[in-house]
């Protein structure tokens, strides 16, 4: 927001127009607040939370070294980000309220989950029932908001969503059609398929049922892979910087164009967004980096996964998340294959059976004696690599 009463039409402040040089901007804007209130913040929270986050007995002795470690430490994350936004972002873009909001809700069932475990010191917070049914909830909110901002850029005015169409006439006054407009009708309630240029599946008013699944199934995947010190946030940073990339080319039409994508007006302001988020990781890790001064807990680990969800679903690159978050779709996959294996061998022969040593993943490799400073690195390397694959795909179509 400051940066519009500073931004010139000329001259050095015309920089301030560009959305490449504020997503830096916010980049280093939201390491140095996240660095330099750290010291401080983990201090408050060591002080409010006494003997700090329970920790879980996985028989694993480098888990329980960690006893005693504050939690919670997804509010540093969460300050530098706002402070990147708020002075680098543009705080009339819809797309971007959306996707703080849902990131924010989503931070708060972390918050709340993490204070009962700290109160209670007990690994048991709010019970997973609760918390997918709020996010479900949140989640359907904010597709049917996104819908009808894609839907205000359609030919047609708005999308047809029949008994709600009064909402969608107002969420496309919070985006005013612009004087390029994408092609398709289908549009605001279809699914890119990838590979394919301008193909859209449409699903009509269960694109927001598609989205739900999307955005809390990020959140949780995210939620899985924290759980060694590092792990999360710098495969969030590079999936973070993949997406800002495609946001940009998304809101552009000349690179949508050249790319065969589609351009989705006013979701290129988005990279401001992920590049706050980047900062603000970056910043975390000076102090979650092994061993770890704090944990970022559920505050931290389910806003960000829902943000990458509410992100791919703007920018209609939902599918490009599989690939671009590989490592938190490899992470959930081990735990859901442990349990379901686990229950269907033990209905069939009486005893459960095991895919792995332990679920997720990373705690696999700790079982075979791995140190944990090489199953965050290894992830770390795996990390980097989807994300590239991810942007690959955008000219492979």
């Amino acid at each position: 927001m400051l940066y519009e009463w500073l931004a010139a039409p000329s001259g050095a402040l015309n920089l301030l127009n560009y959305i490449t040089f504020r997503t830096g901007a916010a980049v280093v804007t939201a390491f140095l607040i996240t660095v330099l209130l750290g010291d401080w913040m983990i201090r408050e929270l060591q002080k409010r939370q006494g003997k700090g986050q329970p920790i879980r007995d996985l028989s694993l002795e480098a888990q329980m070294s960690k006893k005693g470690t504050p939690t919670m430490g997804g509010l540093l994350i969460w300050t530098g980000l706002i402070a990147g936004v708020a002075i680098w972002g543009n705080l009339q873009n819809p797309y971007v309220w959306v996707t703080l909001i849902v990131t924010f809700s989503y931070a708060f069932l972390g918050y709340l989950d993490d204070y009962a475990k700290v109160t209670k010191q007990s690994t048991d917070g709010v019970s997973a029932g609760v918390r997918l049914l709020a996010g479900f909830a949140i989640a359907a909110i904010a597709c049917a908001v996104i819908m009808g901002l894609h839907g205000a850029h359609t030919p047609a005015g708005h999308a047809d969503w029949g008994p709600l169409n009064p909402l969608a006439k107002w969420i496309a006054t919070l985006a005013p059609v612009t004087s390029v407009e994408p092609a398709d009708p289908d549009f605001s309630g279809g699914v890119a398929v990838p590979f394919v240029n301008n193909y859209f599946l449409p699903l009509g008013g269960f694109f927001i049922l598609f989205g739900m699944i999307v955005i809390v199934g990020s959140a949780n995947a995210v939620n899985f892979t924290d759980g060694l010190d590092g792990l999360a946030i710098v495969p969030m940073t590079f999936a973070a910087a993949a997406y800002a990339m495609i946001a940009y080319l998304s809101g552009n039409f000349v690179f949508a164009d050249y790319l065969g994508i589609q351009f989705a007006p006013g979701a290129g302001e988005l990279a401001v967004v992920l590049g706050a988020m980047i900062g603000a990781g970056m910043g975390f890790l000076w102090y979650n980096a092994y061993p770890a001064r704090v944990f970022m807990g559920d505050t931290g680990s389910l806003g960000l996964g829902a943000m990458l969800g509410v992100v791919a679903v703007a920018t209609k690159h939902e599918f490009a998340l599989v690939v671009i978050g590989g490592l938190f779709v490899i992470e959930a996959v081990s735990v859901l294959t442990q349990i379901g294996w686990f229950k269907v061998t033990k209905r069939l022969t009486g005893e459960g059976k095991r895919i792995f040593l332990m679920a997720p993943l990373h705690h696999h490799f700790q079982k075979k004696n791995w140190p944990e400073t090489r199953v965050v690195v290894r992830f770390w390397i795996l990390s980097v690599l989807f994300a590239l694959a991810g942007l690959a795909t955008l000219k492979l179509r």
